[in-house]
């Protein structure tokens, strides 16, 4: 196992009816700028909920960030955060509020001339402005970890940043929020989740048990109460498991003392860039063809994912390995994602080309847990995908 640091400094608020709580975890003298998407908490109650438990306190609203939180509202949500002297941020929304929201967390501290610089120039928050999140729709992890990704639609450009600053002070996690949730997002988020752990625990074996059966476990509840989450959101008990999952996927846990891929993800933000393509189905395309890519390096945790996981028994290291691949294919199909980039453009043809291009001009020349994945094998998992 890996030397780790491992510190979370964010306060989990779970379970029913927590909402009403929000008005504890924020400094009564404190003047929030209240952040969500396109409405929806408006039309599903929680907004209502929000608002009076924040009844008294000092709120500015900003809605409107969209599902891939896009620089040029942000920058709008900045110039409020400046023109209101806002000193607090609350995000009311799933992975992309919470992601734009750490964004402005960087940038309303960010002393240089152009915040896109964060992103571009790697720029790691050490301190932020503080912020909390409501929780709305289980599925990126963000509301309890300390990265975010935003696109830039004028570059067709989604990009990570980060730092020990942008970790959430507070989250609140009320299951009860995935009722209004249409089918689309929660296979969305089944799939992020999932795949999430995949990119943690998909490398080489390294002798870190605890880790593996950790991710091991989040993948067979994932397993388990997807069927359950999509027939019957109600279901409070699978609710639950199913929040809870998508938080521990991506809190920094499962990820401590063992290589990390995250390759995946990489190439999987340029469909989204290019395409429009939902994040969670970017990922369902490319993991696939990355595994068969790359299978003689993953072969034995393939393997051990296909026993565990999946129950598979029969034969040799590579052919519990392919089956693994294929179990996998097999569960995003039955979440209702498909798994080729065919399936969601016609335009795909030179879509490699483009991404393996703009990985070179980036210089990143080595993704994946050995760092040998180069642009041009990238090319070749994206041809793979079509």
């Amino acid at each position: 196992m890996n030397n780790f640091e491992f510190k979370n400094p964010t306060k989990i608020i779970f379970g029913k009816d927590t909402i009403e709580k929000v008005k504890e975890e924020i400094p009564q003298d404190a003047k929030v700028l209240l952040l969500f998407g396109g409405g929806s908490i408006k039309k599903n109650g929680i907004y209502d909920q929000v608002k009076t438990a924040l009844a008294g306190v000092d709120v500015v609203e900003f809605g409107g960030i969209p599902a891939n939180p896009e620089y040029a509202t942000l920058m709008e949500a900045l110039q409020v955060i400046k023109d209101e002297n806002i000193t607090y941020l609350l995000a009311v929304g799933g992975g992309s509020v919470i992601d734009g929201t750490k964004f402005l967390s960087a940038a309303a501290v960010y002393d240089g001339d152009t915040p896109w610089d964060i992103l571009t120039k790697n720029i790691k928050t050490e301190k932020g402005m503080p912020f909390g999140t409501v929780l709305t729709l289980p599925a990126t992890g963000s509301e309890m970890n300390s990265g975010a990704v935003i696109t830039r639609a004028e570059t067709q450009e989604k990009l990570a940043m980060g730092g020990p600053g942008l970790f959430p002070e507070f989250s609140i996690l009320d299951p009860q929020v995935i009722q209004s949730i249409p089918q689309r997002q929660l296979a969305n988020g089944l799939t992020d989740a999932f795949t999430h752990v995949l990119e943690q625990y998909m490398t080489y074996p390294i002798g870190a048990l605890l880790q593996d059966r950790f991710a091991e476990s989040i993948l067979q509840t994932l397993v388990e109460v997807a069927p359950k989450v999509l027939k019957d959101p109600t279901d409070y008990k699978a609710a639950a498991n199913f929040m809870w999952s998508c938080t521990m996927a991506l809190n920094g846990l499962i990820q401590k003392g063992v290589p990390t891929d995250w390759a995946v993800h990489a190439i999987g933000h340029e469909l989204t860039a290019l395409f429009g393509i939902d994040h969670a189905r970017t990922l369902a395309v490319i993991a696939p063809s990355h595994y068969k890519f790359n299978f003689e390096d993953k072969k034995e945790k393939l393997a051990q994912y296909g026993e565990r996981v999946w129950n598979i028994t029969e034969g040799s290291i590579d052919d519990k390995a392919y089956a693994a691949i294929e179990k996998t294919v097999d569960f995003f199909h039955q979440l209702g994602i498909d798994t080729k980039l065919s399936d969601y453009t016609k335009d795909y043809e030179g879509t490699a080309e483009k991404i393996s291009q703009r990985f070179t001009d980036r210089g990143w020349t080595g993704l994946g847990e050995h760092q040998t994945l180069s642009p041009d094998k990238v090319e070749k998992i994206v041809k793979m995908a079509y």
